[in-house]
């Protein structure tokens, strides 16, 4: 099985031993995305829609890297500190999907993320 790292300055630089995503054949796995913006590598946490749309981007960022879109999008996962900004998070992250055609998902309260942010996504997409 051969894999193509997938790599792209639009989205925060791995800050460990994984990449942004890894290209198997015609699938797409994504590492989780969190709020950091990639040109200054701060954290974004002005809101928790703010702090979601930023991971959206930096995720959008890593799958148009791969030449797909959010239509390509399998399965996600969502990993949040507190179940009780699900609602907003899921409105973020539902702008960026048909409803007729989302992806399959999981949306897991953790205790905490990297960097202690709110959110962290990661996904899985077919070309």
């Amino acid at each position: 099985m051969i894999k193509k790292i997938i790599i792209t300055s639009k989205a925060p630089a791995p800050i460990g031993p994984y990449n942004q995503a890894v290209l198997s054949g015609n699938t797409l796995y994504t590492s989780g995305q969190i709020a950091l913006h990639p040109e200054t590598g701060q954290l974004v946490l002005d809101s928790i829609k703010i702090e979601t749309k930023q991971v959206m981007k930096n995720m959008k960022a890593v799958l148009e890297a791969a030449d797909m879109t959010f239509e390509n999008v399998i399965k996600t996962s969502i990993f949040i500190s507190d179940m009780n900004n699900f609602a907003e998070i899921n409105e973020v992250y539902g702008a960026y999907f048909n409803d007729k055609t989302a992806p399959a998902r999981e949306t897991v309260e953790v205790a905490n993320l990297p960097k202690f942010v709110n959110v962290e996504i990661s996904m899985i997409a077919v070309k």
